[in-house]
């Protein structure tokens, strides 16, 4: 695992770094998760194991430093990426980011990393109100979550997330989730479809329908369908992910 010093968040961010003779592909990975625990299976899937894949942990979150003193809002998450991008010096790559990963990537997009030629969101955060999860956590008191609010999530749920929500420092996913229901101005929604660059919107099918997803089809953007998968698709199906992300770098 690689570690790269962060000035703004005074603390070390980690990734992985598995080489690849095609394009790199960088992941960012959402609320309560981490990018070295959700895509190695992803990544190991012939569509992608040719690719250079950057794996990036985000503050708070897996093996990442967690100080207790950074803001975890989503636009001080992107830029640290951008920090870290600009010392990876990247040739031409694709920017991967799910959920709140997805948001982050949009205003990392936002800021013109050099090289970045393609982004693809998976179920993003597109407006201020948060999701499921993120409405959930912020409507606590960041003092109770801390306390117990974190760990009765993890409890309750059974799926592969309360796994990597365990290495998730609380204040990160308290502050995360506030931020994605604060929202941002503009909107991650205005930045993507502003962005003159190559993009796209992946959707797990069970998560249909979904407006904003017609919408951006609408547009003529590249769209994907995971199947048999909902918005945990990069544990529901790696295969398809996998595809329409691999699909999306060759649009």
């Amino acid at each position: 695992m690689n570690s790269f010093f962060s000035a703004l968040l005074s603390a070390e961010v980690r990734y992985h770094d598995l080489p690849g003779e095609r394009a790199p592909i960088v992941f960012i990975h959402g609320l309560g998760c981490a990018s070295s625990y959700e895509y190695p299976r992803v990544a190991a899937q012939p569509e992608l194991r040719d690719h250079r894949i950057i794996l990036v942990d985000l503050p708070g979150s897996g093996f990442s430093d967690k100080p207790t003193s950074f803001s975890y809002s989503t636009s001080d998450q992107a830029r640290v990426i951008v920090e870290l991008l600009n010392h990876l010096a990247l040739p031409p790559f694709t920017l991967y980011g799910h959920s709140m990963g997805g948001s982050i990537a949009n205003e990392v997009a936002a800021q013109q990393p050099v090289n970045l030629t393609t982004l693809l969101v998976s179920e993003p955060n597109w407006h201020a109100g948060g999701g499921e999860f993120s409405s959930q956590i912020a409507a606590q008191d960041e003092v109770e979550f801390i306390a117990y609010g974190q760990q009765l999530l993890i409890e309750e749920d059974s799926s592969p997330w309360a796994g990597s929500m365990q290495m998730t420092l609380p204040q990160a996913a308290w502050r995360g989730a506030t931020s994605l229901v604060n929202g941002t101005t503009p909107s991650w929604w205005a930045l993507f479809c502003a962005l003159p660059l190559q993009k796209g919107v992946i959707v797990g099918e069970h998560s249909l329908p979904d407006q904003d997803y017609d919408a951006l089809k609408a547009q003529g953007i590249y769209t994907a369908v995971v199947p048999h998968a909902g918005h945990s698709m990069s544990w529901e199906n790696p295969p398809g992910l996998a595809a329409a992300i691999a699909a999306g770098c060759q649009q």
